[in-house]
């Protein structure tokens, strides 16, 4: 008989603050290994406060943030990234002075073992080979949003996170990138995406959280979600 499956993320009444100003109020999600998450809802709802709070750019308590067991809420992002933990985040933020290929280099600077090299990230974004030498910022939306995901995975994470990856793009570009999640999760890495575009979300997602000012208002699989239920969770009408 197995067991439970393996939870890769935990926040335990996560708390977040910019100054006076709190942002999350007592969140709690559980992520497993294997599983893409994605959590959803309005600009302001605390998502990417979220991320930030789990890779240590925003500081919480001990025991708000666990990876793989052991409490990593009080460590510095970069020890965060050396313990398995890679963030896209919004915007992308390459490095205007480097080329694609030195980005992405960058992102192994921990040295993690894993299957994730310059060359498996060439095979998932050929894109990325072809424009190699070119700088960061001179790539297209699209292609920017490949190489900070490849630059993520160049760190060997067992957890990815990604915020907002289809902001700004379009369609059929956000096909493609939505597309080489499950090859990512078949290479061991687990997926947490947050993600405005409700459908794209649900379209991709094993299980969905909803954030709404600061808080969950709605969790599950998201065949068990109605449009009512989320569209309640996410505008609160």
């Amino acid at each position: 008989m197995s067991g439970a499956p393996e939870t890769v993320l935990a926040t335990h009444e996560l708390t977040a603050f910019y100054g006076d100003f709190q942002a999350l109020f007592g969140i709690n999600v559980h992520v497993s290994r294997g599983e893409t998450v994605a959590i959803i809802g309005a600009n302001g709802a605390g998502k990417s406060t979220f991320l930030r709070s789990v890779v240590g750019q925003l500081p919480s308590a001990r025991e708000q943030v666990s990876h793989e067991g052991e409490p990593i809420g009080h460590l510095q992002a970069h020890e965060i990234v050396r313990r398995g933990i890679a963030l896209v985040p919004e915007g992308r933020l390459l490095f205007p002075s480097l080329s694609v290929e030195e980005n992405l280099r960058l992102g192994a600077y921990g040295k993690r073992a894993g299957p994730w090299k310059i060359e498996r990230v060439h095979e998932l974004f050929p894109v990325l080979r072809e424009r190699r030498a070119t700088p960061g910022t001179r790539l297209s939306g699209g292609e920017q949003q490949m190489c900070a995901i490849g630059r993520a995975l160049m760190s060997n994470p067992t957890l990815l996170l990604c915020d907002e990856l289809s902001l700004g793009l379009a369609p059929v570009i956000i096909r493609q990138i939505y597309a080489v999640l499950p090859v990512i999760v078949s290479e061991g890495t687990t997926i947490v995406v947050v993600e405005q575009d409700i459908n794209q979300a649900l379209a991709v997602a094993d299980r969905v959280y909803c954030f709404q000012e600061g808080r969950v208002s709605l969790q599950g699989r998201p065949g068990d979600l109605s449009r009512e239920d989320v569209a309640t969770a996410y505008f609160g009408v």
